[in-house]
């Protein structure tokens, strides 16, 4: 039987297929909050909740060391005492306190991304 020359065979290439379809894989944390899913609505809640922890511990401390404050100073009458004790006295611990914020809410922040990037 002799083919028709107007009839041709049509080959189509496409990617190889294997016989095995693979899994999706997991789920990325980056999709999820950029898809703004439940997971990664946790995911950044997380970190809030993180930061807000911090941020509460160091408003806590300044309210215990400088609300006794007036206190303190109503019950002295000395000028040169309340500088000595705002200059000496509060400003050293104001900035450790500010070092251990900073600190800590890059401490956050990394571990975040550790968590979101891949691995």
């Amino acid at each position: 039987m002799p083919q028709d020359p107007t009839e041709r065979r049509v080959v189509v290439t496409g990617p190889p297929r294997s016989g095995r379809r693979r899994a999706p894989g997991p789920h990325r944390p980056r999709t999820e909050i950029d898809e703004q899913t439940t997971l990664g609505h946790t995911y950044v809640r997380s970190l809030m909740r993180s930061q807000l922890r911090a941020a509460l511990a160091v408003f806590t401390v300044l309210v215990l060391l400088i609300g006794p404050l007036p206190l303190v100073f109503a019950a002295t009458r000395g000028d040169g005492l309340q500088w000595a004790v705002l200059g000496f006295g509060l400003y050293p611990p104001l900035v450790l306190l500010a070092r251990w914020y900073v600190r800590r809410a890059e401490r956050n922040e990394k571990d975040f991304v550790r968590l979101v990037e891949d691995r």
